[in-house]
């Protein structure tokens, strides 16, 4: 019953920013963070950023860290990405998703998420 839906992605220009947004419904109990991956042709799925569903850890991978943030609207459901001076290497399918249980800290492994979102393609021209 759970469902993950991001949009807000899009075609930009090296140096640009996009802002991403996912969705949830259905998550009544059970989710300890919320994360966001990307997934480049050829590549495989890598953990970009990710929250606590209480807000009190926070995540990134080192190839984004300082560029990227991520926030969460509990009230409202919705964890947003924020991207800024984007590069051509950032070009990927983006996906949202929810993690189950851990250990106190977000989960940076894509078998540590039980749902996911659809995807959201991102691309950066040079």
């Amino acid at each position: 019953q759970v469902q993950l839906v991001e949009f807000g992605g899009g075609l930009v220009h090296t140096g640009g920013s996009l802002r991403l947004s996912c969705a949830a419904s259905g998550l009544a109990f059970g989710i300890h963070a919320m994360g966001w991956f990307r997934q480049a042709p050829g590549k495989e799925r890598e953990f970009v950023i990710g929250i606590t569903w209480n807000g009190d850890s926070m995540e990134s991978a080192g190839s984004v860290k300082g560029r990227f943030a991520i926030s969460r609207d509990n009230a409202k459901n919705t964890v947003d990405l924020q991207m800024d001076n984007l590069r051509p290497e950032d070009t990927a399918t983006y996906y949202c998703a929810a993690a189950g249980v851990s250990n106190g800290i977000v989960p940076t492994l894509e078998r540590q998420y039980r749902y996911w979102g659809q995807g959201t393609q991102v691309s950066v021209s040079s």
